[in-house]
């Protein structure tokens, strides 16, 4: 690390990061795609290209296939039933294509070497999340990885990032919240913390700034720049 980032680490207000992690520490979409797609196709319905699926996730994998799903396909025994195949098919191909944006390592490693807490908070079930982290992130050490595990803590509900902060005793306004969408501003907001918003994933700069986003970030090393 140059001697200008270690200096800028020595006036650091933020102690600890959240980060989601589908759009903002890692690409997941062409698994996610590949797996409802697959859902799809063995029950003759229509597939949805690539570029539809961003709209899809962001509030958890049972969302994601009521988004999917036709229409007349949409109702709560139609969607517990594809929901079932589509966690056995995802199961089996989570980390197939699933891979690390860009500067993310740069930004764990510089982050790890000064000693912040990091911790991951995802709406995608928690047996993914934690293995999507353990296969794609293993070189770096997670004080949290929270997945979903019950409706009602989902994000944008603050409490799982509220207890993270208190288990390692940093108080929420020395957090940063770091996501790609407006679901993650608003649970860093509500949790107290300071609410980033970054463009390489799967949501655009208007939907994180009106969901609260104090900061827009274009480039994971720019995350540095608010440490200064």
């Amino acid at each position: 690390m140059t001697v200008l980032l270690r200096n800028i680490f020595l006036f650091m207000k933020y102690e600890a990061v959240i980060f989601d992690l589908d759009g903002t520490l890692v690409d997941s979409i062409q698994d996610l795609a590949d797996a409802m797609n697959i859902v799809l196709k063995n029950n003759n319905f229509p597939i949805h290209l690539l570029n539809s699926y961003p709209s899809f996730i962001g509030h958890g994998i049972r969302t994601l296939v009521e988004r999917a799903l036709p229409e007349s396909e949409r109702n709560e025994a139609a969607i517990n039933t594809y929901y079932s195949q589509m966690i056995a098919v995802y199961a089996e191909n989570c980390t197939n294509k699933t891979h690390a944006y860009n500067g993310i390592s740069d930004l764990l490693d510089a982050l790890s070497e000064k000693g912040l807490k990091l911790g991951v908070f995802s709406n995608k079930a928690e047996d993914f999340t934690k293995r999507v982290v353990e296969v794609v992130l293993s070189k770096w050490t997670f004080d949290a990885v929270i997945g979903l595990t019950t409706e009602v803590l989902k994000k944008p509900n603050p409490l799982k990032a509220i207890q993270f902060s208190e288990a390692i005793g940093v108080t929420p306004e020395s957090f940063l919240f770091v996501g790609d969408s407006g679901v993650d501003m608003q649970t860093g907001t509500k949790a107290g913390m300071h609410a980033v918003g970054v463009l390489w994933g799967f949501r655009d700069e208007k939907e994180l700034r009106a969901n609260g986003a104090k900061t827009i970030v274009k480039h994971p090393l720019d995350i540095l720049k608010i440490l200064e």
